[in-house]
């Protein structure tokens, strides 16, 4: 069964997750599979001939990568998603045609490996649908030893750092929502998400207009700009550059 999940809003055209089988028979497997779990869910940029919904063991998707591009910048840095060890992750496993991997990769490691912050993985997916069905993919897991890694950061702390940085993608808060919005369109509960969500003063999990909560947020968002500015060693950021190779590897 093919379901859409996308908003006509959001995509110009439908992307349409499959639950692994086509007719009854399972779909042939040529070409690469990439495993998104953030902003590829629901921007994935490249041409790709399936899109199934997946999990990933032995890791787990969280705010744990400081960004000073797409959502941050030194000045104000934001959070985005990465991958660490450890639970269960449930995403999108993109099969990519032969035909079309060298693009497609060139694409996703230029976007992916600004700085290197990433590591590229190779990982085992369950495809939903079948959970007898395995494929291997890419995808892209947290550097701890990366200046960027922001261990073990507090839900409040995660909260603060998100309400007020922006980069040249748009605001943070607009990364986590749309996160979110699109988790849930595919099915997916992403409780630690939603609980960051809410420590953030913005109740959009029900799909309304953002402004419609302003009144309710104001409280907390005046707690939230009252708190002494965060504090990230800039030198170390501005290191983080030593990891740019990896935006350089080919192959997988």
């Amino acid at each position: 069964m093919i379901t859409k999940f996308f908003s006509r809003r959001k995509r110009a055209a439908d992307l349409r997750v499959a639950d692994g089988e086509t007719n009854g028979a399972p779909r042939q497997d040529q070409g690469t599979w990439v495993f998104a779990y953030g902003s590829l869910m629901w921007r994935p940029g490249f041409r790709y001939a399936d899109a199934v919904r997946a999990s990933l063991h032995g890791y787990r998707r969280g705010f744990c990568i400081y960004s000073v591009h797409y959502r941050g910048s030194l000045r104000r840095p934001g959070l985005v998603l990465g991958l660490e060890r450890g639970g269960v992750c449930e995403g999108i496993a993109y099969r990519i045609a032969p035909e079309d991997e060298a693009e497609a990769l060139a694409y996703i490691r230029a976007r992916e490996q600004v700085s290197g912050v990433y590591r590229e993985k190779i990982v085992r997916l369950s495809l939903a649908g079948d959970t007898q069905r395995i494929v291997t993919a890419l995808t892209f897991v947290a550097e701890k030893r990366h200046p960027s890694f922001a261990r073990a950061l507090p839900v409040a702390r995660q909260a603060r750092v998100i309400r007020g940085a922006s980069g040249s993608s748009g605001t943070n808060l607009d990364y986590l929502i749309n996160t979110l919005m699109h988790l849930r369109e595919l099915g997916i509960r992403d409780r630690q998400l939603e609980r960051l969500l809410t420590v953030a003063g913005v109740y959009f999990a029900n799909g309304e207009a953002l402004e419609g909560h302003r009144a309710r947020a104001k409280p907390l968002d005046a707690t939230l700009q009252s708190l002494r500015q965060l504090q990230i060693p800039r030198g170390a950021l501005e290191q983080r550059n030593r990891f740019a190779y990896r935006g350089r590897l080919a192959g997988i």
